[in-house]
């Protein structure tokens, strides 16, 4: 494969680094360039014979009590620039600068009590609903949530894969915030496409179907000596992979789902654009992201990942807040609607989330810090019971009071909407050894069901 890396880029404040990238999968020998990360078609109002998950991480550690979790009766150094205003649901006050999300807060849940964080900028929480830190991992690592879903389930249609990760990649992690396959191996892995540059890599340029099927064949033949040799299972994962780019070359379908002039240009305006440059110091706003991500379920991916923004906030606070707290309510606001508009807010779950919160009192440079004690997070769509909060943290926001919520529970909440019983349901690590999903005591959030 050819890895094309593009301009360095500051990310967090630990040193981590993102790099716009594009990957081009080549069918080795055969030298035909394809990108092995792909999106796919929209089924204008087809209804999936699936259950999807759309994660959309916000990578940093967005604040909690700037954002759905307000103070106003605080001290100013707590309390902050921001107010709070009314919403759909009585008594529910959120930000001011989320006016889509107050207008449909019957369609939305939120978590103001997340606790379990560990406080490192590290997506493995928000990705897999474990710690890192506890327990003894199984050979491998435990894999994301997407890995998990494209192993038990496997695809919806063989061009599409079932785990898409939209994030764009760190420097030091190659998986970044699109999460690993770890002990599932590599067949598994989450396909990561960025930008209109891969379209015209998607043609088949003059080489003919056959002539394709030689050169696979070729490259088969070239490859059995290693296959048998290999006892890992990486040659199950290559052959994994080229069967994708095969299923992928003869299917017109991807290509088309890059073109979003096919959609309504309404609910292109509705869902906005954003932007794909690292602005300031390395904010990621991809609004079509939103979009794509929908476009993605109703084809036939089982869980998307997406990460908007950089919330690494230890200066400029508010400033940063009104520059793109509107552009996450627009996005989330325009995706669940849409969800709902189109029948599929019963199959779909939608989970925003952090790795972490933010210190209650504002620092000297006007920003907020690390702080693992509580967080938030909101959920929608997946038949769930919203229109609520669950939980709730004392006057300064610095721990939960009521209801604590581990990133667990949320884990299993999103495997009871898929349908999938996380604690009679195992994966094999890579000694052959089963695992469950979670653990007895991680119950889904009955406040939803």
């Amino acid at each position: 494969m050819l890895t094309i890396l593009g301009e360095r880029h500051p990310d967090t404040c630990d040193g981590v680094t993102r790099r716009s990238f594009l990957k081009i999968g080549g069918l080795a020998m055969g030298g035909l360039a394809l990108p092995q990360l792909l999106q796919a078609q929209q089924q204008a109002g087809g209804r999936p014979a699936h259950k999807s998950v759309i994660m959309i991480f916000l990578a940093g550690g967005p604040p909690h009590q700037d954002m759905w979790d307000l103070k106003p009766e605080a001290p100013s150094e707590i309390r902050g620039e921001l107010r709070p205003i009314g919403t759909k649901v009585p008594g529910i006050q959120i930000c001011e600068l989320f006016p889509g999300m107050a207008r449909i807060m019957d369609k939305l849940a939120i978590i103001r009590s997340m606790v379990g964080a560990n406080g490192d900028h590290y997506a493995f929480q928000c990705l897999t609903g474990r710690d890192h830190r506890k327990g003894i991992q199984p050979k491998g690592g435990w894999p994301y949530i997407g890995s998990v879903l494209s192993k038990l389930e496997g695809s919806v249609s063989p061009a599409i894969p079932p785990a898409v990760g939209l994030s764009p990649r760190t420097a030091h992690r190659p998986w970044g915030d699109n999460g690993t396959p770890g002990c599932l191996g590599a067949a598994y892995a989450p396909f990561t496409p960025e930008g209109e540059e891969i379209k015209a890599d998607m043609v088949l340029k003059d080489i003919s179907l056959d002539r394709l099927r030689d050169r696979k064949s070729l490259l088969a033949s070239f490859d059995q000596f290693r296959r048998q040799a290999d006892a890992s299972g990486a040659m199950d994962g290559l052959d994994s992979y080229q069967q994708q780019a095969m299923d992928v070359l003869t299917s017109s379908r991807l290509a088309d789902a890059f073109d979003l002039s096919k959609e309504d240009p309404k609910t292109v305006a509705r869902y906005g654009k954003g932007s794909d440059k690292f602005q300031d110091d390395g904010p990621w706003t991809r609004l079509d992201q939103f979009l794509m991500a929908r476009r993605l379920v109703e084809a036939g991916a089982r869980c998307v990942t997406l990460s908007f923004g950089r919330w690494d906030w230890h200066g400029r606070t508010f400033d940063r807040s009104r520059e793109n707290f509107p552009m996450l309510d627009q996005g989330v606001t325009a995706l669940v609607e849409d969800l709902h508009s189109r029948g599929l807010d019963k199959d779909v779950t939608v989970v925003v989330w952090g790795e972490f919160g933010r210190t209650p009192k504002i620092n000297a440079d006007g920003g907020r810090d690390h702080w693992p004690q509580v967080s938030c997070a909101m959920l929608a769509g997946g038949g769930m019971k919203t229109g609520k909060v669950i939980g709730a943290t004392n006057r300064l926001g610095e721990y939960a009071t009521e209801r604590p919520v581990r990133f667990e529970e949320v884990f299993a909440t999103l495997y009871h909407n898929l349908g999938i019983n996380p604690h009679t349901t195992t994966i094999q690590d890579l000694a052959g050894r089963p695992h469950y999903l979670l653990d007895a005591d991680d119950q889904p959030i009955r406040e939803l069901l």
